[in-house]
């Protein structure tokens, strides 16, 4: 997204605000809470498992206060601060509201919000993940955390600006992270994207680039690109998807290799109410490594869910992982693994309000 298409897509939403008037302000308080409990084996460097209680194991846990005001005209000021919580602990996952935090303006032009939030990419990818985006058990947004690099995506921006429109089966977006650094392009961060709903089957395709900060002894930064796409079919109880992500990392340091990876994944899910069965593969291609060096880690998971109402929902996941040339992986995109393999179980609950 250059500069001339983001002044205008900030110019439209300020000549929409011309003739505004105060008509109404509402204010929501929400959350989604998710607790668990987790069984893995080869979970510490002595190889020993674990069964410890969890948060987020099927969506990660948070609170958060959203709100509109009626400007008149179908324009409406939007605003959002949302942050994540640690069920297992009681603790904040992170800075109060690290998830979102931003003001903005919606009308019939699309919706612009200034401040942190998550990325188009994001918006675009979870809709294409058959586990929902679960912190346990999906390499949607990110591989194994024992890679070189996880091989994933950046979910959210600070300093953004990020402009979304909806209307008749169609997604299109644009976000921009502004790095606040020394030169324009250090620290700069790009995601661009769209989704097209033809019938029964949604469509996806998206962009990402990353820039990192300059390294003192090369004068470059880090610059990584992401390239998503996506396929979902849903006829009655049946759905059918899957995606695919091309990551690279061109190294800003001196005589350091690029990273490369490709990752897949393919999801079956059978829905008869009040039940969700699902099935998934994810695959991760490691490349531009030394032969014998690639782990190429698969992930397989099966999930069974049970509505208790419309808010509540029982959940039990089981979870494999295994690498190639005996190197390590882990189920988590957190955990690092400690073997060429591991097993995980995770019983769950998970209240929205």
């Amino acid at each position: 997204m250059n500069k001339s298409a983001l002044a205008l897509a900030l110019g439209a939403a300020f000549l929409a605000a011309a003739p505004a008037h105060a008509q109404s302000t509402n204010v929501t308080v929400y959350g989604l809470m998710d607790a668990g409990v987790e069984y893995v084996n080869h979970a510490t460097a002595t190889n020993a498992s674990q069964l410890k209680v969890i948060s987020g194991g099927k969506n990660t846990s948070r609170w958060g206060l959203r709100g509109s005001e009626d400007l008149g005209g179908g324009l409406k000021a939007v605003f959002n601060l949302e942050g994540g919580v640690l069920l297992d602990s009681g603790n904040a996952d992170g800075a109060m509201f690290k998830r979102q935090a931003y003001a903005g303006l919606e009308g019939d032009f699309g919706r612009v919000v200034i401040g942190r939030s998550f990325t188009t990419t994001y918006d675009l990818v979870i809709q294409f993940d058959p586990m929902g985006f679960a912190p346990n058990y999906s390499w949607a947004t990110s591989g194994p955390a024992t890679g070189p690099s996880k091989y994933g995506m950046t979910t959210a921006f600070d300093n953004l600006v990020k402009y979304t429109y909806k209307k008749d089966g169609v997604m299109v977006g644009a976000t921009v992270g502004l790095g606040e650094q020394n030169t324009a392009e250090e620290g700069r961060k790009y995601a661009l994207g769209g989704a097209y709903k033809f019938g029964k089957l949604n469509t996806m395709l998206s962009y990402e680039a990353i820039n990192g900060v300059n390294v003192a002894a090369t004068g470059r930064h880090d610059e990584i690109t992401a390239i998503h796409a996506g396929a979902d079919y849903r006829d009655g109880k049946w759905r059918v998807g899957g995606g695919l992500r091309s990551y690279k990392l061109v190294s800003g340091k001196a005589a350091t290799a690029d990273v490369k990876a490709d990752t897949t994944w393919l999801g079956v899910s059978y829905m008869p109410a009040p039940y969700t069965i699902t099935g998934a593969v994810y695959h991760v291609n490691v490349k531009n490594v030394a032969a014998g060096q690639d782990a190429d880690p698969t992930m397989v998971v099966a999930r069974v869910l049970k509505a208790l109402s419309k808010r509540t929902d029982l959940y039990l996941s089981v979870a494999h992982v295994s690498s190639k040339n005996g190197k390590l992986t882990g189920l988590s995109r957190d955990d690092a693994g400690f073997a060429d393999t591991q097993n995980g179980v995770t019983a769950g609950i998970q209240h929205r309000f």
